[in-house]
């Protein structure tokens, strides 16, 4: 499957995985060693892996040809390439690159050394509103920078946050994103990160990212997402309501509270 009409290797990794000068090379599997599982998806499965002529250090996701067709996403796999690939800030994995074989697509992706910021969030329960405070701004820098290159992510959750070496959060998984002017009608994402507007299938825009951002904000400090219920259909309902309920436990400060709510009123506004 050609992911895009260019080469077969795609963008050239740059020179941190490789100083190779020739911008033609064409990457394959025997360029990388590989090293351990570091998770594993729906269409394949990431590994650790070595660039062996730089011996830089990268993630390696494979992907298998048949099921990304069987699903019929193969368009949002040449989407999240292309847009990922041109996104550059310190908050955001890094797309290097991206080879195929006959039976498999292979994307180079920045190491994040500390991995998801989901089994954190488990292991902890919850964050202090400190550390909230940190991963919330990181976050919101990085939408900035994305909203200001017309790029949507669309599917903003803990899942999809991943920890670098120093402890800095990265975007990851750009599979819903799209690169837009213009007001979309999609409903995509995750239920319980979903704005009413898409919710309700009318027409939204890069605000979908700003509410979960608040909706992140909620469940960093609390451990759970604002609306979740038992099922989706309580969901649907709460979100539409926006039935914003905060618990007495874990302590909460009433300036945290206050930036939750300020979202919520900023959009439902909108």
């Amino acid at each position: 499957m050609a992911i895009a009409a260019e080469s077969q290797a795609g963008e050239k990794p740059s020179s941190e995985v490789s100083a190779a000068s020739d911008k033609q090379r064409r990457w394959n599997l025997s360029d990388f060693d590989i090293g351990k599982p570091l998770g594993r998806g729906k269409f394949g499965h990431v590994y650790l892996a070595r660039e062996k002529k730089s011996n830089h250090i990268v993630a390696l996701k494979v992907l298998f040809k048949t099921q990304l067709k069987q699903s019929q996403v193969e368009h949002q796999l040449r989407r999240e390439v292309e847009i990922q690939s041109h996104l550059r800030h310190p908050n955001i994995l890094r797309l290097y690159g991206y080879f195929y074989d006959q039976t498999r697509v292979y994307l180079i992706l920045e190491y994040a050394a500390k991995g998801e910021l989901y089994k954190e969030l488990q292991k902890c329960k919850f964050f202090s509103e400190k550390r909230a405070a940190t991963y919330i701004s990181s976050l919101a820098r990085a939408l900035i920078y994305c909203h200001a290159k017309h790029v949507i992510h669309r599917d903003i959750k803990p899942e999809n946050l991943l920890i670098g070496a120093q402890g800095e959060l990265k975007i990851a998984d750009f599979g819903w994103s799209v690169h837009t002017f213009n007001r979309r009608r999609t409903m995509c994402g995750t239920l319980d990160y979903l704005p009413p507007e898409m919710v309700e299938s009318v027409e939204h825009d890069a605000s979908v990212d700003i509410w979960s951002l608040g909706v992140l904000c909620y469940e960093f400090l609390y451990g759970v997402p604002p609306f979740e219920a038992k099922e989706h259909s309580d969901t649907y309902r709460r979100i539409i309501k926006v039935d914003l309920k905060f618990p007495s436990k874990p302590i909460v400060s009433s300036s945290a509270k206050d930036l939750i709510s300020q979202v919520k009123l900023l959009l439902v506004a909108v």
